[in-house]
């Protein structure tokens, strides 16, 4: 079906000109509306004013100009004799090609001290009809939301008639477009209502597709990463890969994870992560010392293991770093004698996140389940000194009371069951996953081993017996923090007291399954 009429209404002007030269050589009429008509006229490109066809002009500061049967009805006409001898005794041309893009509204809201009404002004209403009036039509109309297709489609009209496939692409990335359009506005909108109005009936999200993976957890799964367009600030989502192979599910899963962590300390910190749980993790004036000190929580599991930073990477960390087998390599940025030598290892994936500069407005965290999605807020709680309060006998010294706030920080970040031991900002062992909580408290005390002498105990979750208590004299634990509210709370206190142990209590849990 020849195409000889076209509207092109945009936003994003990327490739506009070249594309309706095109057009315009292949003697398709083009009508247009407001800027994208501007552009193309001064352009040199043959153009008609949507006011021209419409016989109206745009009213209410451009919110009305293509709302209009001349438009809908042009679009929307089967090409059968009824329609268009419907079109024909009202004076309308069928449009056969329609090209629209939307009016910025996520690089509107994402703007620092935007208002409500510049954000409402920024909601297009003509755009998406157009786009779901000709995705509708399909079959009769060429729908083009992405100038990345610009050129595919001048090929297609080049060689004449464009089949059925290509079209129905079109539709459904035009569907895509405006439902993920509307989805962002109903996230915004969300985000200003209060917290007990967070979970509405209805739950959109709307993602895009970065990258197909080669399998997911396992060979035999099938894997996509996709990018939340919504989510502004640093985050691992938003990375960019300077050098290695393709990233893996697993990959990007424990990258997030590391670099969760990180993010949390204001020093010179370096986490590594196997299997999402932290192997390593510590603090220091240095970077460079920072990272040898989260390596030598657990040599064997750092090897195949993902490093996060929180700093702009040296030569001297660079170096370190490429002395053993590293998946990936997460960090604000590299030197770039840094780069340069982490780059020789072909395979080792790094990524550069920009300066860390507060959390994002990703607010959620999803968990699909079989037949539903979990959603909840994320776990930001900060913990802070006033927050507190010393149950024991023994009170904490102020250097025990920094390295027990260091050692929930961490321990939040663990799957639970879960018990961090930490002396000197340094994870000295990790008890991840287990089915009880005495069982991760024996991990950790045998990774750490004589470090545990004098060190601090860190646990997600109360302790339901005095046992955990009992092991952790016995590993030479000197204090301990956790959130308390056990109904056998008196038996834990009683327990470290019975063992000169200090003990904290948060009154915050930080479950992680």
């Amino acid at each position: 079906m020849p195409v000889k009429r076209a509207l092109i209404s945009v936003s994003n002007k990327e490739g506009l000109v070249d594309f309706a030269r095109g057009l315009a050589e292949l003697d398709i009429e083009i009508i247009s509306t407001g800027g994208t008509e501007k552009a193309l006229r001064e352009a040199g490109v043959p153009v008609t004013y949507i006011s021209d066809v419409t016989g109206f002009p745009e009213i209410l500061d451009g919110r009305v100009k293509t709302l209009h049967p001349n438009v809908h009805g042009g679009i929307l006409a089967l090409r059968n004799e009824d329609h268009l001898s419907q079109l024909a005794k009202h004076g309308i041309a069928p449009i056969d090609l329609v090209v629209v893009n939307l009016y910025p509204f996520r690089e509107t809201v994402a703007k620092p001290g935007v208002t409500l009404e510049e954000a409402i002004e920024n909601i297009d209403i003509g755009g998406p009809t157009m786009v779901r009036s000709a995705a509708k039509n399909y079959q009769h109309v060429l729908i083009v939301v992405n100038p990345e297709r610009y050129m595919e489609v001048l090929d297609a009209l080049r060689q004449g008639e464009v089949d059925s496939a290509f079209r129905q692409a079109l539709a459904l990335e035009a569907f895509s477009h405006t439902a993920s359009y509307d989805t962002a506005i109903a996230a915004y909108l969300k985000g200003l209502e209060a917290k007990d109005e967070l979970f509405p009936p209805t739950w959109n999200i709307s993602l895009k597709r970065e990258q197909l993976l080669r399998y997911g957890e396992n060979p035999h799964q099938l894997a996509a990463f996709y990018r939340d367009p919504a989510v502004i600030g640093t985050c691992a989502g938003n990375a960019v890969q300077l050098s290695g192979k393709e990233l893996s599910y697993n990959n990007i899963g424990d990258l997030d994870s590391a670099f969760e962590l990180v993010r949390e300390f204001t020093e010179p910190a370096a986490v590594i992560v196997k299997h999402n749980n932290p192997c390593g993790c510590a603090c220091s004036a240095q970077l460079h010392d920072a990272y040898l000190k989260a390596l030598e929580c657990d040599p064997v599991s750092a090897f195949g293991g993902i490093v996060a930073l929180n700093r702009v990477v040296d030569a001297a960390t660079a170096e370190e770093m490429a002395k053993i087998f590293l998946e990936v390599i997460i960090a604000p940025g590299y030197q770039d004698d840094a780069l340069e030598i982490l780059k020789k290892k072909s395979a080792l994936r790094v990524l550069e996140t920009g300066p860390i500069t507060g959390q994002t407005n990703d607010r959620f965290v999803y968990r699909k389940v079989n037949g539903g999605l979990l959603v909840q807020e994320a776990d930001r709680e900060v913990l802070r000194l006033p927050d507190l309060k010393v149950v024991t006998k023994r009170q904490p010294t102020q250097e025990e009371m920094d390295e027990l706030i260091f050692a929930m920080t961490v321990v939040k970040h663990v799957r639970s069951n879960a018990i961090v031991v930490t002396g000197g900002r340094q994870l000295l062992g990790v008890g991840a996953g287990q089915m009880n909580r005495v069982g991760s408290a024996k991990i950790a005390f045998e990774q750490a081993g004589e470090k545990a002498r004098g060190a601090m105990l860190g646990s997600d979750a109360f302790f339901p017996f005095r046992d955990t208590l009992d092991e952790a004299a016995k590993a030479g634990i000197t204090a301990i923090i956790q959130p308390g509210g056990s109904i056998r709370d008196d038996e834990s206190i009683a327990a470290a007291d019975e063992h000169g142990i200090a003990m904290v209590f948060t009154g915050m849990r930080h479950f992680k399954h």
